[in-house]
């Protein structure tokens, strides 16, 4: 018999009408632990010797495509929303941070959780001024994203060195970044994790969208500068209010 690995196969199986349940589980695991399958059908005959109706299943069971995934790129299957640029105060200038670690965790008042790491230069900002903005850029602000992410706003003038546009906040100190489509003006809500996992949760003060932009594509980082970008919209029936 070939193997399950390499090839789907036919297996089947006799079993008396007391035993009809069509489950996979009726039947021997396959070799190599392959252990899905398909009832493709069903044939009733007769037991030899008794009146009972004897039935005969045909099951194909599906080859194992799957393998180990290293953990250390987990992340990039559950990257929960599109990347973000956070914007801080400075006593000398505005930073920005490429962040795409966050998600929502309230309706109302809009919360949400994000990892910043303690060695970027935005933690020590968002820690002592316990307020930021996030900027969700488009598809069109690619490079800058990036290059803002491969840039310290230790030594960097994020803001010149991208070519991209401050504008006062109404809540907060930190920046809006005007070319980005929509702005979230947050101050920090909860820091009790902040020393055991730099997990802040912010609070959404003020919220902002450009409606000239009727269908923005933002990014989503898969992991070492792979990027996913948002396309078809699917409708569908929904109970939420």
């Amino acid at each position: 018999m070939p193997s399950p690995r390499s090839t789907a196969y036919l297996r089947t199986k006799q079993i008396d009408h007391s035993q009809i349940n069509p489950s996979i589980k009726d039947f021997d695991n396959p070799p190599g632990g392959a252990n899905l399958g398909i009832v493709c059908s069903w044939h009733q005959g007769r037991l030899a010797g008794s009146l009972r109706p004897l039935y005969t299943s045909t099951v194909r069971v599906a080859a194992i495509s799957k393998k180990s995934f290293p953990l250390s790129k987990v992340y990039g299957l559950l990257e929960p929303g599109p990347v973000v640029l956070v914007t801080t105060a400075g006593k000398e200038r505005a930073n920005i941070m490429t962040m795409s670690w966050h998600t929502m965790m309230e309706f109302t008042p809009p919360l949400v959780g994000c990892v910043i790491s303690n060695r970027n230069f935005t933690f020590d900002l968002l820690k002592t001024t316990r307020n930021c903005v996030i900027n969700i850029p488009t598809v069109e602000l690619a490079e800058k994203v990036v290059g803002c992410g491969n840039t310290s706003g230790r030594r960097v003038d994020k803001f010149k060195a991208l070519g991209l546009t401050p504008e006062a906040a109404t809540f907060v100190k930190a920046p809006l970044i005007r070319e980005c489509y929509a702005n979230l003006e947050c101050k920090v809500h909860d820091a009790k994790l902040v020393n055991k996992y730099n997990f802040f949760i912010l609070e959404v003060l003020k919220a902002w969208i450009d409606l000239s932009r009727k269908a923005p594509r933002t990014m989503h980082h898969l992991g070492r500068g792979v990027f996913e970008i948002s396309g078809k919209t699917v409708r569908l029936p929904s109970k939420m209010k």
